[in-house]
């Protein structure tokens, strides 16, 4: 059914710009024990599309705002919900915003598809027999994806649009595996990547490819070798319409023990490079020059005497991405982090030998974050051999969820890498192996002449893509009159617009 999206154009003040790299602020307030369920979405150079969830008596609402790329609104309305219905996942395709929506417990979907343009919405209800919640979420113009486990086993929907049905998408296998990519191409065709154990118990990468109207024109499996299980990958399409897949391979499913690279060409057939950690130049510039240099020089004498060194690193292959004449990956290293504390209990009383006094104590461990240490960028030529790689240190990030902190943004002859934590934007600028420019720290601007917000007030904040070299923060933020919070405050989402030169 299509409705009408109600439309309140908004004449704003038009926020100033300043000369540097962040050019304005939009910003709503909110109560002070209000958690900020903002949540904020890229739709590329149409703008930004804001969404909040009203929990009324009987039925629930969608308050949409549409910001145009100067941060004013263009228009906001409401759309009523069921109550009961959470929102799940999102994803924009050109001018089609899609708003995922289940009912906890439930197999099926409700989604709506939003013409950001018209302010037309049409509700689609995707009927499924297996109940399984959604990790993965892609639309076209065409169908919407959906991708998510079943008794740990991944699976695909695929939600037409013309039929109105929804199928799974063949191919997939009984085994528990991990969906470690499910893609759209610029062609309308769809790849997925699973990481499941073939039958010899090595970990391998299945490489399905489909039309646009999900049905599986090639499947390509990756073996891996002896010792070398391929854990995780991601794909990107090339010119010459060969494929290539980039991401970490190790002893086991936890630990990876350096980088690999598939190059698959339009039959599928491949070739695959392995390059350990040692091998990089500059994957240990993360730490102190005395702790880089003793390893570079341990990698070094076993080197000398025909022997590898093996290091062990958790790494998420975050990003492939296409760069002049060549392709760069981005990767994140972390660790799990816990804290112990002591449980257990006295037990005082008399027993057959008398007065007993005896305890029983035990350190109990204590998941307390995901603790990032560095992002390692690294660039290949068209045939995957290794041409620079660099590092970027976050070690001063910590987080409950596995998620991207840095952001790459590739300009004509260097390369920013930028993530926000605690209010302050990191930057370091690079050109291959080089280092053009440090580490540096800035600031988010509040955009206004009082105001204060400390880092324990902005822990919630976000930085993402938006169009081109342009990003955007977002977040919660508790703007104080002064450092020590004595004085009155104010709670807002925030909004900022960030440009990399």
């Amino acid at each position: 059914m299509i409705r009408f999206l109600l439309i309140l154009f908004l004449l704003t003040p038009c926020l100033a710009y300043s000369q540097i790299e962040q050019m304005g602020r939009w910003e709503v307030g909110i109560n002070a024990d209000d958690p900020g369920n903002y949540k904020v979405s890229s739709v590329d150079s149409l703008g930004l599309l804001i969404y909040h969830k009203l929990n009324n008596q009987r039925d629930d609402q969608l308050e949409l705002i549409m910001l145009d790329t100067t941060l004013h609104e263009k228009w906001k309305g409401y759309i009523t919900i069921e109550k009961g219905l959470i929102v799940t996942k999102t994803t924009a395709y050109k001018n089609f915003y899609y708003i995922l929506l289940q009912r906890p417990g439930f197999a099926g979907f409700v989604m709506i598809s939003l013409n950001l343009n018209t302010g037309l919405y049409t509700t689609h209800l995707i009927k499924n027999a297996i109940p399984f919640t959604p990790s993965e979420f892609q639309g076209t113009t065409g169908a919407v994806l959906i991708g998510g486990y079943f008794n740990y086993r991944p699976l695909v929907l695929h939600y037409s649009f013309q039929t109105n049905k929804a199928k799974v998408l063949p191919g997939f296998f009984n085994e528990p595996g991990e969906l470690t990519q499910m893609k759209i191409t610029p062609d309308g065709s769809i790849d997925v990547i699973v990481s499941s154990k073939n039958f010899e118990k090595r970990k391998s990468l299945w490489i399905r490819n489909y039309n646009a109207e999900g049905e599986l024109i090639k499947s390509t499996v990756l073996e891996s070798r002896d010792k070398k299980n391929l854990i995780f990958g991601r794909s990107i399409k090339m010119p010459n319409n060969e494929q290539v897949v980039a991401g970490v391979y190790g002893k086991n499913s936890e630990y990876s023990r350096g980088i690999f690279v598939a190059a698959i060409n339009p039959v599928g057939e491949y070739t695959i490079r392995y390059y350990n950690f040692a091998d990089l130049q500059n994957f240990f510039r993360y730490l102190k020059a005395k702790q880089e240099k003793r390893i570079k020089k341990r990698i070094e004498r076993r080197r000398v005497k025909g022997k590898s060194t093996r290091f062990s690193y958790r790494l998420l292959v975050q990003e492939l991405i296409p760069y002049q004449d060549q392709f760069v990956m981005l990767g994140e290293a972390f660790y799990p982090n816990y804290v112990y504390r002591q449980s257990g209990f006295n037990n005082n009383g008399f027993g057959r030998g008398g007065f007993a006094n005896y305890s029983n104590y035990r350190n109990e461990a204590i998941f307390d974050g995901y603790q990032y240490t560095h992002a390692i960028v690294i660039g290949f030529d068209m045939n995957g051999k290794v041409k620079w790689d660099n590092s970027f240190e976050i070690n001063d990030v910590k987080s409950f969820q596995l998620e991207q902190f840095v952001k790459i943004a590739p300009g004509k002859d260097n390369i920013g890498l930028l993530y926000l934590f605690e209010n302050l934007i990191r930057t370091k600028v690079i050109r291959n192996n080089e280092v053009l420019e440090g580490k540096t720290a800035d600031e988010l601007k509040i955009f206004s002449d009082e105001g204060i917000v400390t880092r324990e007030d902005a822990k919630t904040s976000h930085l993402d893509y938006w169009y081109g070299n342009t990003l955007f923060a977002s977040g919660v933020q508790t703007v104080r009159k002064s450092k020590d919070g004595s004085l009155p405050f104010k709670k807002v989402f925030f909004i900022n617009k960030i440009r990399y030169k």
